[in-house]
């Protein structure tokens, strides 16, 4: 009976002993599929961003650019109603002031060959939000298509204290 038993504590250990083999080996082949690195890596061009300026003067004097492109995708910063010069125009003429913003943005925009139907982000600024939203309908001449995400901030001031609106974009570009 010892005997048959000295035999089967052999048998398991010899087992046992297998099994720890078995599971090792898997163990080292799962890492080394995992650590695995491919033959070639896959390249990937870098876009540069183009930069653009409505005013250069007037935008190197208050240090920004008025758009970048990167890839498909514009970002514009927020047109408000100016001359040339960087005085305000249209002071007190909320509704005038809208169109003018529009109209720098119509410029960008085509600059880069896009409408506003390439808008996907619009975000509005203003010291006057009930004045704002008197005029907000003027926006369905801009947007015939399709409006874009966004928001309506109401702000205590902007930049300048005559300017009342203030709209900043990001434009996809489709190929």
């Amino acid at each position: 009976m010892k005997k048959l038993t000295n035999i089967i504590n052999q048998f398991t250990l010899i087992s046992i002993f297998i099994s720890f083999t078995f599971v090792f080996q898997s163990c080292e082949e799962k890492a080394k599929e995992s650590t695995h690195v491919p033959e070639h890596e896959p390249i990937v061009e870098v876009e540069k961003p183009e930069y653009f300026q409505l005013r250069p003067e007037v935008e190197k004097a208050y240090g920004y650019s008025h758009a970048v492109k990167i890839g498909n995708d514009i970002k514009i910063s927020g047109a408000v109603s100016m001359d040339n010069e960087g005085n305000p125009t249209a002071i007190g003429d909320f509704k005038q002031q809208m169109k003018n913003c529009y109209d720098d943005l119509d410029k960008i925009l085509k600059h880069y060959g896009c409408t506003f139907d390439d808008v996907i982000v619009e975000n509005i600024f203003t010291t006057n939000m009930p004045l704002f939203l008197e005029n907000a309908g003027y926006r369905n001449s801009i947007y015939t298509k399709q409006f874009p995400t966004g928001s309506w901030l109401g702000v205590k001031e902007l930049a300048i204290p005559e300017f009342m609106i203030e709209i900043e974009l990001e434009v996809h570009k489709s190929e």
